[in-house]
């Protein structure tokens, strides 16, 4: 099994990388490994969201206090819960697909493209 751990500065995940578990048997083990590899500050991830959350990717942050990564927010409007997940200041409709309307603060549902074609 592959072991992940996630390069920090200033909060912004920078990159992820692979490292065999053999150099990385704990996470300390393998931040130590990573660093002296190729310096940096280093926090492992993991793939199923086990442990912070979420898996990092390039380009989210990491709350150090939640201990958490957390994907780049997707709307000004949108608020982080409690399990770092982004949330619509509107509760999505349960029926249909649809789409944030960030200028109206509003779901707009979208149309299906056979029922565009019937019409």
């Amino acid at each position: 099994m592959e072991t992940l751990f996630a390069e920090i500065k200033d909060g912004e995940v920078l990159r992820v990388i692979v490292v065999d578990p053999k150099d990385a048997p704990d996470e300390a083990t393998g931040i130590a490994f990573c660093k002296k590899l190729v310096g940096g500050d280093w926090k492992q991830t993991y793939p199923d969201g086990s442990k912070r959350k979420h898996y990092a990717g390039i380009g989210y942050t990491f709350d150090k206090d939640k201990d958490a990564f957390i994907f780049p927010k997707p709307y000004a409007s949108w608020t982080l819960d409690v399990d770092c997940n982004w949330k619509a200041p509107v509760e999505m409709p349960k029926d249909g697909m649809c789409s944030w309307n960030e200028d109206k603060l509003e779901w707009k549902a979208e149309v299906e493209a056979e029922n565009v074609a019937e019409k």
